[in-house]
């Protein structure tokens, strides 16, 4: 009889740190026949190896194969799907179990990640940049004012979705509910709007006036 997964603030930093690195890199492998999957099962690797009889074992190797196939959501929202998986397999769950949960959730991770994102936070970003521009600073300080923000945004829908996934497992689809994730757009995309009647003329103002000296 195997001992039971041990909780998930008792997984060692290393692999915590080892998966949301791969994070970075799950669209690596991308492919018209799985898209991201063999980028999920890449990114849970690390702790698929903490399955009984790691690396050397029949439920590693099925649990890879299992999550190499095809799989699409948003890449900055994969680590929800990479957390709650990985979770679900070291907790023992039938694999037909975590197939189904495994179709069914890359459907809102899909939508959710480009309403949040693609139509939100970065037309915001590029605006707050554009603004910046408008009151007269550099490109490069645009650039680095929209590198700066878009990153921070992603980098940290990454370790969320990551933590919130394997804590909460197969019950992950309840923190799809998040203000964040349900009402983010909305309130993303009015700030948006209302900041692009602000930045565009401003930019274009400074165009001209630079264009007549």
């Amino acid at each position: 009889m195997t001992s039971p997964r041990p909780p998930a603030a008792s997984l060692p930093l290393g692999i915590w740190i080892r998966i949301y690195l791969r994070l970075f890199a799950v669209q690596g492998a991308w492919n018209y026949e799985t898209l991201i999957g063999n980028g999920i099962a890449f990114c849970m690797e690390p702790a698929l190896r903490m399955l009984p009889g790691g690396t050397k074992s029949q439920r590693y190797t099925e649990a890879l194969g299992r999550h190499a196939r095809y799989f699409n959501a948003h890449p900055y929202l994969a680590g929800i799907a990479v957390g709650a998986l990985a979770r679900a397999e070291l907790d023992g769950v039938p694999p037909a179990l975590i197939e189904r949960f495994r179709t069914a959730l890359g459907g809102p991770l899909g939508s959710v990640g480009d309403r949040l994102v693609w139509a939100s936070w970065l037309p915001l970003c590029s605006l707050v940049a554009l603004a910046a521009f408008g009151f007269g600073a550099r490109p490069g300080v645009m650039i680095a004012i929209f590198l700066g923000l878009y990153n921070a945004g992603h980098f940290w829908m990454r370790a969320w979705g990551l933590k919130t996934g394997f804590e909460r497992g197969l019950r992950v689809a309840d923190s799809l509910g998040h203000p964040v994730l349900r009402q983010g757009p909305q309130y993303v995309g009015s700030a948006a709007a209302l900041l692009a009647g602000i930045a565009i003329p401003l930019a274009v103002g400074r165009i001209v006036m630079e264009g007549r000296t």
